[in-house]
């Protein structure tokens, strides 16, 4: 009985043992890096338009601008006051420091219409030293074109806090800017009318490249079982859309649900000279080479002596400078680097013992030999 329990066990883990390589040979057949159609283009028209206005926060405690130094804020608070009646006599000094100067930002999705509700961004540009605690009185948002198309208003949350006291402060984030969730009113929608030659859709690759536009288009006419796109760039497909809007909708929302592998992207090395960040994608190829890399550093050191006069002598006290200046170089020894995939570019950099600061010139060096096959990009 025992043996038999034994022969039942082993062609359990034998049947598993197969099971689990046709699943593992299944994953690897499947597409690899297969991304949806909307993650890499978009319906021309289909876009967020930005919004700008000016306002005033009002309701600080004591941290607004001071008007003295932003007199821009005054103004702005007279102009105010006298559309609501009040009138400030010439040359009154209103010496306010609960009111601020601010802009406000937000971004109208497409498709919206009038009582939409719009999330706000206020930031200061006077000398506020804290909008915490404020409201954002009426403020106007408008278009490039210089329509009005929202309305904000509401209270801000800062999510910065500070203190100060006796010349000691302290500060935790940002406290010159905040959010109005809901803060503002869509009051005029952007006319966008979808289909209106003929049924005719754009889509817009959001980076341009022929391989992938191709791949795009026939992703969609075997969709559709007939020919409905057609490439009109390396970034525009043309797409033979239905005029009912009901049909266009689902037409459009099934070309963006569509699986397409795009084309691998081309060999790139991103320089951040601020930050000394480098980074390189998977397609960056490094052919055989030699590099030495070594540091030269100077050291100047500054020393001075005082020259004391003899006694009794006619002589003064004097400072003279003593300056030594060293020179340091680190032995340079010449290595191999060689990588045909990421890992061993990146290997053989690293091997090099190089500081990112220097792994910009190095890999500059290697692009100017025609070792590095990528593009150099510098942000």
């Amino acid at each position: 009985m025992k043996q038999i329990g034994m022969n039942r066990d082993m062609r359990q883990i034998t049947v598993l043992a197969r099971v689990l390589l046709l699943l593992g040979l299944f994953l690897l057949a499947l597409p690899v890096q297969a991304e949806r159609i909307r993650e890499i283009a978009s319906f021309a028209g289909v876009r967020d338009n930005q919004l700008v206005g000016y306002g005033l926060v009002v309701g600080l405690d004591g941290t607004g601008d001071q008007t003295m130094q932003a007199p821009f804020t005054g103004q702005s608070l007279t102009n105010m006051l006298s559309q609501l009646g009040i009138t400030v006599p010439p040359g009154t000094n209103m010496q306010l420091r609960n009111v601020a100067a601010v802009m406000v930002t937000a971004d109208l999705p497409p498709f919206s219409r009038p009582g939409q509700r719009l999330d706000v961004n206020v930031s200061s540009i006077g000398n506020a030293r804290s909008l915490r605690g404020g409201t954002l009185l009426m403020t106007p948002l408008k278009g490039a074109d210089g329509d009005t198309y929202a309305i904000a208003q509401g209270n801000l949350l800062v999510g910065g806090a500070g203190a100060a006291a006796g010349g000691a402060s302290v500060q935790v984030n940002q406290l010159a800017g905040g959010r109005i969730a809901g803060g503002a009113m869509v009051e005029r929608e952007v006319p966008l009318d979808l289909g209106s030659n003929g049924g005719l859709l754009e889509l817009e690759l959001k980076q341009a490249d022929f391989g992938t536009a191709q791949r795009v288009v026939n992703a969609i006419n075997d969709e559709f079982g007939r020919p409905v796109a057609a490439a009109m760039n390396g970034r525009v497909i043309a797409l033979d859309g239905p005029m009912n809007a009901n049909s266009r909708v689902n037409f459009m929302a099934q070309v963006e649900n569509i699986q397409v592998t795009p084309s691998e992207a081309s060999a790139k090395v991103v320089f951040n000279a601020r930050t000394g960040s480098v980074v390189m994608n998977s397609a960056v190829k490094l052919h055989r080479a030699a590099v030495a890399h070594g540091n030269l550093s100077i050291v100047i050191d500054p020393r001075f002596m005082v020259s004391q006069p003899a006694p009794f002598g006619e002589g003064e006290t004097v400072v003279v400078p003593d300056t030594e200046i060293e020179v340091q170089e680190q032995d340079a020894y010449l290595r191999v680097v060689e990588g045909a995939d990421l890992v061993d570019v990146v290997n053989a950099l690293n091997a090099l013992g190089a500081t990112p600061t220097d792994l910009m010139a190095i890999l500059e060096a290697l692009k100017a030999s025609g070792s590095l096959r990528a593009d150099l990009e510098i942000l």
